[in-house]
């Protein structure tokens, strides 16, 4: 039985976490491939809300096994935070599974990550801080700890020396910052070796195994597209791939073995953090986008930059990641509007581009070239099917999916896990 993959289409916070867990009851593993605890969801279950930071959004459905993927690079003191977060709240967090080669975000990955972006000052790129980024330079240079060091003292006190004795220089002589001190940082990641023990596994194994016996497998990218390191708004993205080749690399599964891509877009647009942004948006709508589609960022709190949908993107996304499906989320957050405007294209200096430029450059200097389409006043938050939206909400969705060149199987039209329009089944004969 194949796997399936799931994808932000756009820059993060297009609803993945809904979708997956949407999907979640009909599969039995969900692994969470790339990212951090940078790369939030929130999950609405039975009016209650779920804000899930490092945990795959499969941890909600009793019957799946959630799997946090070699991609993965892990805060442990977050991690436990979480757990013990959702146990409290009556979850059974008992059937997660850890990669032993994911790679731990160590203290002074975070301090890296803050002094950094301080000291690029204008440059900066707006990241978390949360120590990501440094993490997954420590893994490219084969710096990194992975889990499996914990359970090795003499290992994990090598590793933290070999990489304090780079970082010890720039903390001290560059950024005019204390030393970090070798045993406590190991004391400190031994602290959770005990607990952390009885989740780790080879989950490449795990993963492979199950699909073997015919289970189903959704590897639920973190991010998004246009964040990938390689395929983004370089150098305003992310450390890793959150694309779908991304997501396989991140799992340890093969690519002759995934069914179905599924491309999660937002009715808008949506960005946190620096970068280019066509569609953006400065006025009154921008405002009321974010404040009716509570448009704040689920790890930092920060809000959203809000603009229109760009086709463009969409396209690309497509392009790069084989969507065999779109989910569209937030539709409900455009009623009211007496027309919506869909950029279709790009002026850059003069010049129309309807397919996204090669450069950074050309991309940072396009101007949206819009498409107006006429708006709904109806309240669309109880539509369970096609024919129940209004007719300009039906002609909105199917103007995305030409443009998008992509079948559009599902539209969220409210947070919770039940506000959804289910056209064709995304999973169709890959799930029970």
């Amino acid at each position: 039985m194949p796997a399936v993959v799931i994808v932000g289409a756009q820059w993060g916070d297009e609803g993945k976490g809904k979708a997956t867990d949407l999907l979640g009851e009909r599969v039995d593993y969900v692994v969470k491939p790339n990212g951090g605890n940078n790369a939030g969801h929130t999950v609405v279950v039975r009016g209650e809300k779920f804000e899930l930071k490092l945990l795959p959004a499969g941890i909600l459905s009793p019957q799946v096994t959630p799997v946090i993927g070699n991609g993965v690079v892990v805060n442990l003191e977050a991690l436990f935070e979480e757990i013990d977060l959702l146990a409290a709240r009556g979850v059974d967090t008992d059937r997660l599974r850890i990669s032993a080669n994911a790679h731990v975000v160590a203290p002074y990955h975070q301090t890296l990550d803050k002094v950094t972006e301080r000291f690029l000052g204008k440059r900066a790129i707006g990241t978390t801080g949360r120590g990501i980024g440094p993490t997954y330079m420590d893994k490219a240079g084969r710096l990194g700890i992975r889990i499996q060091d914990l359970f090795d003292e003499s290992i994990l006190r090598q590793k933290i020396e070999g990489a304090l004795r780079q970082k010890n220089e720039l903390l001290v002589k560059l950024y005019n910052r204390r030393a970090v001190d070798v045993e406590e940082t190991v004391q400190d990641l031994l602290a959770y070796a005990d607990r952390l023990r009885p989740m780790v596994v080879d989950t490449t194994i795990l993963l492979n195994d199950a699909l073997d016996r015919g289970e189903v497998v959704l590897m639920e990218g973190g991010q998004a597209t246009f964040l990938d390191v390689d395929h983004g708004t370089y150098p305003f993205v992310t450390s890793s791939n959150p694309t779908a080749g991304g997501a396989l690399t991140g799992s340890g599964i093969g690519p002759a073995r995934v069914s179905g891509v599924i491309g999660i877009v937002k009715a808008y647009t949506t960005r946190v953090g620096a970068g280019p942004f066509p569609t953006e948006l400065f006025d009154e709508d921008g405002e009321r986008l974010q404040r009716v589609g509570h448009e704040v960022g689920v790890n930092t709190g920060r809000p959203r930059r809000c603009g229109w949908y760009d086709a463009l993107m969409i396209r690309h996304a497509v392009r790069i990641n084989s969507f065999t499906d779109i989910v569209l989320t937030k539709l409900d957050v455009l009623t009211g509007l007496e027309q919506v405007p869909i950029c279709v294209a790009y002026d850059v200096d003069g010049v129309r581009h309807d397919q996204m430029p090669m450069t950074q450059t050309e991309f940072h200097h396009a101007q949206p070239i819009y498409e107006m389409m006429p708006g709904w006043s109806e309240d669309i938050t109880a539509c369970r099917s096609l024919d129940e939206l209004p007719q300009a909400a039906r002609d909105y969705v199917q103007r995305l999916e030409e443009l998008a060149g992509c079948r559009i199987s599902a539209i969220g039209v409210g947070p919770d896990r039940a506000d959804t329009i289910v056209v064709h089944d995304p999973l169709g004969q890959r799930a029970r």
